[in-house]
């Protein structure tokens, strides 16, 4: 089955081109997640193999995913918060609540953003609490780009090295996967103590110490 599934996108990057993989990786962002793993390796194989270019190929896999990210941000920031600040107290969802999440996203949201986006699952659904709490657009459309960067260079190097052998790609996505949450990991724990050395310091300042 995934063989056919590759064959399939094998095919229809050939046919559209570039902005097949625009489509496919908007969608792949977007509430209608469509595998990224089955977009960007068999198109890097085509790179491989002479028939696209890798560079067009990670510029447009980065292009689709702001672009399914932005929908999502537009989508949380048209009706989600609307549907919170009207009916969110039945959910436990109380305007305080809502405040608080946005003073972190006004404060985190560049880092949780970016990190989002390295991770599964949470890398199609991070635009919506970002656009919920109105996270300033221009920061979370360069987070977006950053992190959708990374993932879609790891995605068409694996791609571009084992071409239409989709078991090795599988193989070896599953430890890159792991190796970029432990990277995740690193990135929020040095970011958590250079923003408490950052409160600590302002603190010393304020009183004069």
């Amino acid at each position: 089955m995934i063989h056919q599934a590759v064959a399939w996108i094998v095919a229809v990057v050939g046919h559209w081109g570039y902005p097949g993989i625009v489509v496919l990786m908007a969608l792949e962002s977007s509430l209608f997640p469509f595998p990224s793993e089955v977009v960007i390796p068999p198109a890097a194989y085509l790179a491989a193999s002479g028939r696209m270019s890798i560079g067009m190929v990670v510029l447009c896999g980065a292009l689709g995913s702001l672009l399914g990210a932005v929908f999502n941000y537009w989508l949380a920031l048209t009706f989600g918060r609307p549907f919170f600040e009207r009916y969110g107290r039945r959910m436990l969802v109380n305007p305080e609540s809502l405040a608080r999440a946005e003073r972190f996203f006004a404060r985190h949201g560049h880092i949780s953003t970016f990190t989002g986006r390295l991770l599964p699952v949470i890398r199609q659904y991070i635009s919506l609490p970002a656009g919920l709490t109105r996270m300033n657009f221009p920061a979370f459309c360069a987070a977006t780009v950053l992190g959708s960067g990374v993932w879609v260079l790891v995605l068409a190097g694996l791609g571009y090295c084992f071409g239409r052998n989709e078991r090795l790609v599988l193989r070896n996505l599953h430890w890159a996967t792991l190796a970029l949450a432990v990277v995740c990991a690193a990135i929020l724990l040095a970011y958590r103590r250079w923003w408490k050395g950052r409160q600590a310091r302002n603190a010393e300042r304020r009183t004069g110490v």
